[in-house]
């Protein structure tokens, strides 16, 4: 860790324009996120409490720092700093219905057949949305798990899938979920204030860092492609990137689930049309 004299970062009056615009043109290009500057008081509250980490330096100090071919842990921060790990399990529960309804029953027919059925949970922040999708397939069909069924779980920030693999919640946010619900997903030990999803949920699930605007180390084609609220972090150019890829790795008469405030634009519409609410499926040939 690098040592820095004396803190500066005491005022908003330290985090110069010139200052955002060199981080903003620094998160565009290795995460893809858009930062206007109306976000700018939003990343000053942020990175002070790095900066305070990184022994009070300044702004100027923290975005040289950034440079550094050794701070890829540090990079790992900014991008944990700049984006909101909100969700929760069942979010947007007409998906969970979709799925269930419109893309098991060929699915699971398909597995049980011999098939190969694979789901992709893009952005899974800390995994409540790739263990409601094996949920979702578990409590259809019990047995499935014995069959060639995955699903991937990816998301840039290492410490979030960390927690996504730990597969540990609190009691208390899983407490609204229906009481069957919550019997076929958790173990929960009397008196523990947290619960772990259970091993047959765990084991349909891998999780891996992946920042979206690089490579894609793996070539699909998936059943299903979840990727909700983290297109709102790109701007328009970049999120149509994203989707023609997404659209490229569904298989024919596969499903994109996004998130209630995000459209597909771009050359994707080629190839999705829209079956529901922001949800695509992908054309036959």
């Amino acid at each position: 860790m690098s040592n820095f004299a004396t803190p500066r970062a005491d005022s908003e009056a330290g985090f110069t324009d010139a200052d955002f615009e060199k981080l903003a043109n620094m998160a565009k290009k290795k995460f893809g996120l858009s930062l206007s500057p109306s976000k700018k008081p939003l990343v000053y509250s942020r990175l002070s409490r790095r900066l305070q980490v990184r022994n009070g330096c300044s702004f100027p100090q923290y975005l040289e720092l950034l440079e550094r071919p050794e701070e890829e842990t540090e990079r790992l921060e900014l991008i944990s700093a700049l984006t909101t790990n909100v969700t929760s399990f069942f979010r947007e529960e007409h998906h969970f219905d979709t799925l269930r309804e419109a893309c098991l029953p060929d699915m699971l027919a398909h597995a049980q057949s011999g098939g190969r059925v694979r789901i992709w949970s893009a952005g899974c922040s800390s995994g409540q949305e790739p263990y409601s999708i094996a949920a979702t397939i578990l409590m259809s069909q019990p047995g499935i798990g014995q069959y060639d069924v995955k699903i991937l779980a990816t998301d840039i920030d290492p410490k979030i899938v960390k927690r996504a693999e730990q597969a540990i919640y609190p009691a208390e946010e899983v407490a609204s979920l229906p009481e069957k619900t919550r019997h076929a997903m958790f173990d929960h030990a009397e008196g523990s204030a947290t619960v772990v999803v259970k091993k047959q949920m765990r084991s349909l699930v891998t999780c891996a860092e992946l920042n979206l605007i690089e490579t894609w180390p793996f070539k699909g084609p998936f059943d299903v492609i979840f990727c909700r609220n983290v297109a709102i972090y790109f701007d328009q150019s970049t999120q149509q990137t994203i989707w023609s890829k997404f659209a490229d790795y569904l298989k024919p008469g596969g499903h994109l689930f996004i998130g209630h405030s995000e459209r597909v634009t771009g050359d994707a519409m080629k190839t999705l049309k829209p079956s529901g609410i922001t949800t695509y499926q992908k054309l036959v040939q």
